[in-house]
């Protein structure tokens, strides 16, 4: 599987609940005092532009920059995608790849201050909208839609509605689990659905299936990165120097055209149950900020804080900062150079573009 969902809004509930709800402080708040230690824990999920972490582990590039810094760095796989965010939510992770969405929704929302230590993509065609009978968004107008709801194809939906003059309210969403999405659309009564590659690439080859919207109409909207706990952060940076050490050499490999890259994304390929044909054309529907140096200017960007604020926007409204929310500012949100969403008293995700800078200027 590769995707990326949010949690169900029951589900989302629980978890805020059990973590204290929306403005709570947990133990591993940026307030509280972050514990020194060797050994750490990274959650990550089958997704194309998270397959680099798995390269990296198995090729030895994490026991090389952990050795580095005379620190353990365990890169564990989570099966399901959403336990791995709630792993990380829970404490039982020091860091977790996962959309900002996510990040915001489930530990920030939650009460975990979380800090964005590396972007490391986006989205760039990976999820689309597509109909059987129709041909362009418009069509879409009053049909049924299956996808996750509340995930990012909810999302997607949203935005492709917006552009095209529309609102979630002139479509029914139908909530459909990921693994069942292909044999849904292939029923004669279903024409509409919003899903992700690997089973996107799978639908548009479907009679009569037309692809109407995809993530690259919304770049760096869906964004995918590197999240770890800011008080584990805090009191362990050389943990942010390993990691951005790893995500770059790694990187630097994967996008050579030459047998080296090639057989790293041979293994990434594998690793993720697909074929390098599928996983290479999945690459180029996946923007990577393959070189420190774009990261950094993407996390410097004003653009950043735009998509960012339309992230908030559609998850306050749909109840995933929970019950306690009562505003979209409820959870302070800050960037680089300063500027903040939301709540300066209360932030709980921080994109820090530190790391990504130290590997730009080569001081790793």
């Amino acid at each position: 599987m590769v995707f990326r969902p949010w949690l169900n809004s029951v589900a989302a509930v629980a978890v805020l609940l059990s973590l204290g709800g929306c403005g709570s402080k947990p133990s591993g708040s940026a307030t509280g005092a972050g514990v020194v230690k060797k050994d750490f824990k990274i959650g990550w999920s089958i997704y194309t532009g998270w397959m680099p972490w798995a390269y990296a582990q198995q090729s030895g590039i994490v026991k090389k920059w952990a050795d580095k810094y005379g620190i353990e760095i365990r890169m564990v796989q989570v099966n399901d995608y959403v336990e791995s965010v709630n792993q990380y939510a829970a404490g039982k992770l020091d860091g977790v790849v996962c959309t900002t969405m996510d990040a915001l929704t489930i530990p920030a929302a939650g009460g975990k201050d979380t800090t964005v230590l590396l972007i490391g993509d986006y989205s760039d065609g990976n999820d689309g909208v597509v109909l059987k009978n129709g041909r362009t968004m418009a069509d879409i107008k009053g049909r049924s839609v299956k996808l996750v709801e509340l995930s990012v194809s909810h999302f997607l939906l949203a935005r492709g509605l917006e552009l095209s003059g529309m609102k979630l309210a002139d479509v029914k969403t139908v909530n459909t689990g990921d693994a069942d999405i292909v044999g849904a659309f292939a029923s004669p009564t279903v024409n509409a659905v919003v899903t992700w590659n690997p089973q996107l690439s799978t639908i548009r080859t479907t009679p009569g299936a037309t692809q109407v919207f995809d993530s690259s109409k919304i770049p760096n909207e869906i964004l995918d990165t590197l999240n770890v706990s800011t008080a584990t952060l805090k009191a362990n940076p050389n943990l942010g120097k390993a990691l951005a050490g790893i995500w770059y050499e790694t990187m630097a490999i994967m996008t050579r055209d030459d047998a080296a890259g090639r057989a790293a994304r041979a293994t990434m390929a594998k690793a993720a149950g697909t074929t390098e044909a599928s996983f290479d054309e999945q690459l180029k529907t996946t923007h990577l900020y393959a070189k420190p140096q774009d990261a950094v200017a993407y996390a410097e960007n004003p653009n950043l804080i735009t998509v960012t604020d339309r992230v908030r926007q559609f998850s306050f409204a749909h109840g995933l900062f929970g019950p306690s929310a009562k505003s979209v500012d409820t959870i302070g949100i800050t960037f680089a150079g300063g500027k903040t969403l939301g709540d300066t008293k209360n932030v709980k995700l921080r994109f820090d573009p530190s790391f990504m800078k130290l590997a730009a200027d080569g001081k790793l």
